[in-house]
């Protein structure tokens, strides 16, 4: 919980202020926005037939992402990187913007996942992840010995 903290207009807000003003070891808030970096948004669903998973990744194109199922866990993780720039006659710059973005998201998949049936597919800024369970073999009756 934060305190209601006066500031001078001729002194403005300071790294250090808020440091002390807020929680930084509070970490129950997941998606970062605090400190400028978000996770994206994701819906985990299970079915008969095995699991969803939905991410909220709009901006993004197919080829941005990298999803690795190994040893049990799902790792999706995307990077983006973009450069614009603007030259003038002279060839010097006139604007040059650049912007880079990633996240990584891990989950740890239950054993009755079948690592080798997953699938994904990406739409309107959606990510959408299927991973199919394994086959559960029917428990097979007890076999009756006849003694001879």
């Amino acid at each position: 919980m934060s305190n209601l903290i006066k500031r001078s207009p001729f002194f403005p807000s300071t790294l250090l202020d808020d440091f002390f003003s807020k929680d930084f070891f509070d970490w129950s808030d997941k998606n970062f926005s605090a400190i400028g970096d978000t996770l994206p948004s994701v819906n985990l669903k299970e079915t008969e037939k095995g699991f969803d998973i939905e991410m909220a990744v709009p901006g993004l194109k197919k080829d941005d992402f990298k999803i690795e199922l190994k040893n049990g866990i799902l790792t999706i993780s995307s990077e983006k990187k973009e450069e614009k720039s603007e030259k003038d006659k002279k060839g010097n710059y006139t604007r040059r913007e650049f912007n880079y973005q990633s996240f990584m998201r891990s989950f740890t998949v239950p054993e009755t996942v079948a690592e080798d049936k997953a699938d994904a597919t990406y739409k309107d800024g959606i990510l959408h992840v299927t991973l199919a369970k394994k086959a559960v073999e029917a428990p097979k009756a007890a076999k009756q010995i006849a003694v001879n």
